[in-house]
């Protein structure tokens, strides 16, 4: 079944210099005038619109080349497929042979998804709801948390990650880490991508960070951030896969809290800076791309490539740590208010990172690996279902899988019209939205998002990924 006025449809692309065919729910698109790029993929259900910026900038994605070699040899884009306000379409995953590309990842680097689960009851939770969400307002909205850091365990956090970390808390534990239990977390590193440690290294990060000496107050860490991040506190709704939910430890009925954000300031200060070091390595005299995205060649710059990696693992690292604390401190109120609970750690993996695959690298943004065999995480609007899936490895998209349900409607367009509509017509009746900032519910609300139950059902049908368990949302904490 195809699309309505499809033809049509493709006409209009080809207008604007795109080569694209459709089938079979996959738009297959290319720069007219750059026939020697890779075809790039984009998987969509037949009721999606179709973003002709979104499809320009995966095309101009997939013709990027360094001309002293390296070229982007697969380039594909995941259903939650949507615009990107530096140039780099949300959902894009591209794998590079000879050259990394700092522009691709951006400046949220490694942000993603943790999922904890929590032997309560629905009844249990809201019977003490508003004790527990007054403690984490003061945590996530009024400074009240505690994550002082020695500078020893800065240096550690940047340079190894969440090993790295704990064993520098283990040593001398300050702040709020005083009261955690630093064994459950260094048991659960084992349930974190690549074990939440990267190859960084804590003199690329901002040199306020990393003091010789004394306590460190920064105040980045453990928090939500902007935009679609949040804290959920959700309810697992049913299981699909029991075996494999047994074996992760999620059982209907049970309580569970999802996270999602990034490396925040350290993101953006090092992906800042590496998308201007590209372009100034740019050979004098040649013309910069149409794209403006620059890459870094191993060919010419071999230690820039290996610099920039470096920088991004920082980065990396930093971000798996602030999704920890996030959510430790919400761990610690949940002990605090309702006294003996666990809440084990299901996942942690980013969907905004550059990492070494086959013969070359992987580059996803907005887009997340789904491995064979590996928990993968996929939240709806904070108004609709979110999903725990496995991932199967599918080779035809990078092993990867969406990060989300993508959006339909801009921040803007939701900020200039969103206050004059109703909450039905906002999807926000009965949601359950802890902030500070009104104008934040509004542009986040569920009529912003795609349905995620056709992004989960393609995905699916793909053979991408498959369903454990499905989550509804009981609250969720907008920054």
């Amino acid at each position: 079944m195809q699309p309505k006025n499809l033809k049509r449809l493709l006409r209009a692309l080809e207008r604007q210099g795109l080569d694209v065919t459709y089938n079979n729910r996959t738009y297959s698109v290319r720069l007219v005038n750059s026939p020697d790029a890779p075809v790039a993929e984009v998987l969509l259900p037949e009721d999606f619109p179709v973003e002709a910026k979104a499809l320009k900038q995966l095309a101009n994605l997939a013709s990027v080349r360094h001309p002293s070699g390296g070229c982007v040899c697969r380039a594909c884009a995941t259903p939650d497929f949507h615009p990107g306000d530096a140039g780099v379409a949300i959902g894009s995953v591209i794998e590079t042979v000879g050259q990394v590309i700092p522009g691709a990842v951006g400046s949220d680097i490694n942000c993603g998804m943790r999922l904890h689960v929590v032997d309560l009851t629905i009844e249990e939770f809201l019977a003490k709801r508003d004790q527990f969400v007054e403690r984490m307002k003061g945590d996530y909205f009024f400074g009240t948390r505690d994550v002082t850091m020695t500078a020893h365990a800065m240096q550690a956090l940047f340079q190894y990650g969440v090993p790295g970390c704990l064993d520098a808390m283990l040593d001398r534990a300050t702040g709020s880490v005083v009261k955690s239990d630093l064994q459950q977390l260094a048991q659960e590193s084992e349930r974190i991508f690549l074990g939440g440690s990267m190859n960084g290294d804590w003199k690329l990060a901002p040199e306020e960070l990393v003091p010789d000496a004394g306590l460190v107050r920064d105040g980045g860490l453990a928090t939500i951030g902007g935009g679609n991040h949040f804290v959920e506190v959700q309810q697992v709704d049913k299981v699909e896969n029991r075996p494999l939910a047994h074996a992760w430890g999620v059982r209907e009925g049970q309580l569970a809290f999802m996270i999602h954000s990034g490396s925040r300031n350290v993101g953006k200060y090092i992906g800042g800076m590496w998308r201007d070091k590209a372009k100034a390595t740019w050979q004098k005299g040649l013309k910069y791309p149409d794209s403006q995205i620059f890459p870094l060649s191993i060919y010419s710059h071999p230690e820039l490539v290996a610099s920039y990696l470096q920088a991004e693992a920082t980065a990396a690292n930093y971000g798996f740590i602030n999704r920890l604390l996030l959510a430790e401190l919400l761990r610690l109120r949940l002990r605090e208010v309702y006294k003996d609970v666990e809440a084990p750690l299901v996942y942690d993996l980013p969907h905004n990172i550059t990492l070494s695959e086959g013969e070359g690298w992987v580059t996803r943004k907005g887009a997340c690996p789904a491995h064979t065999g590996q928990p993968v995480i996929i939240p709806g609007s904070m108004g609709a279902y979110s999903y725990l899936m496995v991932g199967r490895g599918n080779a035809a998209f990078c092993n990867s899988a969406s990060h989300g349900a993508g959006r339909i409607r801009s921040r803007f367009d939701l900020s200039r019209k969103g206050a004059s509509q109703s909450e039905t017509e906002l999807g926000l009746t009965g949601v359950d939205c802890i902030t500070l900032r009104e104008e934040r519910r509004i542009e986040e609300a569920p009529a912003a998002y795609k349905p995620i139950q056709s992004v989960i059902d393609v995905q699916v049908e793909a053979e991408m990924v498959d369903v454990v368990a499905r989550l509804s949302p009981v609250l969720t904490f907008k920054a």
